[in-house]
């Protein structure tokens, strides 16, 4: 297993004996790159805190479009994940692994215990969780409020490195925007004329 203290170097640096013990007992996960991690409507049975490696979480409607929620590297745990486990619900999105990733599993019944326990994982947990939260409000912000012109745009210099081509399609563009092929495809017109 990868040294979970550099992935997670907060918790690490605590003398905590709950994080030592769950962290330590935690099983741990190797996903290649494009494989499912969870699928909408799966039961969530294990907290995952991603060691190495990216995951992306999406949702897709019944019509078929999709939207990336956000991503998830190192260091990160998923807030569905998290909000399942609270609520004891399924999964409202999918995650498919994006490069080689390893992940530690830890158990429901111990993430509850752990919670319940320690003060250092509850605040770790509820941390997370509110930082990715926030990112999916600034999401729906951007998307309710935002030019997806100007969107598209700042997505294209976001995701070219310095000086380089852009591999990608019209369809995945328009999955991370939360768009239609077809709208991606015309702004990207424009944008050439």
């Amino acid at each position: 297993m990868q040294n979970w203290q550099q992935a997670f170097p907060q918790l690490g640096e605590l003398n905590d004996a709950v994080i030592n013990d769950l962290m330590h007992s935690a099983g741990t996960i190797d996903m290649p790159a494009n494989t499912t991690a969870f699928r909408q409507g799966d039961a969530c049975s294990n907290y995952l805190l991603i060691l190495s490696g990216g995951i992306k979480v999406m949702t897709r409607a019944e019509n078929g479009r999709e939207i990336v929620l956000y991503r998830l590297g190192s260091g990160d745990s998923c807030v569905l994940t998290t909000s399942c486990l609270f609520g004891n619900a399924r999964y409202p999105a999918e995650g498919i692994s994006e490069t080689d990733v390893t992940a530690l599993a830890i158990p429901a019944a111990k993430f509850n215990h752990a919670v319940q326990h320690s003060r250092p994982f509850r605040e770790f947990v509820f941390s997370s969780f509110s930082s990715h939260l926030g990112s999916l409000i600034a999401l729906v912000e951007e998307i309710t409020f935002g030019k997806l012109d100007i969107r598209l745009a700042r997505h294209l210099i976001s995701a070219t490195p310095d000086n380089a081509v852009l591999t990608t399609t019209h369809q995945q563009l328009a999955t991370e925007l939360g768009s239609a092929r077809e709208v991606i495809s015309r702004l990207l017109k424009d944008f050439e004329s």
